[in-house]
Order: structure tokens, then sequence, then C-alpha cells
């Protein structure tokens, strides 16, 4: 077995929420947070939120959008 492979049944065997934990630490690693953007992610995630519960805009289900998707490029 590689070491890549050892580590990952090593990680693998945790519970879920130190796994959970060592993912976002990992993502940390490789792209550190950017409070501004993260801020403005956040923001648009509310906008978005507000706007489907005012009923401004309509949401479409997962499956339908990608059946479309499907039928577009079978």
């Amino acid at each position: 077995m590689t070491q890549t492979e050892d580590l990952f049944n090593e990680v693998v065997s945790l519970p879920i929420d130190i796994r959970m934990q060592l993912i976002d630490k990992l993502l940390q690693s490789i792209q550190p947070i950017n409070e501004e953007i993260d801020k403005l992610w956040a923001d648009e995630a509310e906008k978005r939120v507000q706007e489907i519960k005012s009923g401004k805009v309509n949401t479409i289900a997962g499956e339908e959008v990608f059946n479309k998707i499907y039928n577009i490029y079978k």
C-alpha cells in the first residue's frame, strides 16, 4: 500500500465529526480563508434565501435540473 492509502485507511476509521474537522483543516491548508470573500459569499447566500422566502424567485428541484441537462447532452 502507498502512504496515501495507509493514511486514508486510518482516517476513514475515525468518527465522522473528526473526519469533517480534518477535511476543513486540509481545505484551509490548501486555500487559506479569506474573510472578505467568505463574508461576500455569506451575504450572497442570505440575499438568495430572502429572495426565495419573499417569492421574488422560484426554485427548481435539483432532479428536474439534472434531467434537463441530461436530455440536452444525451
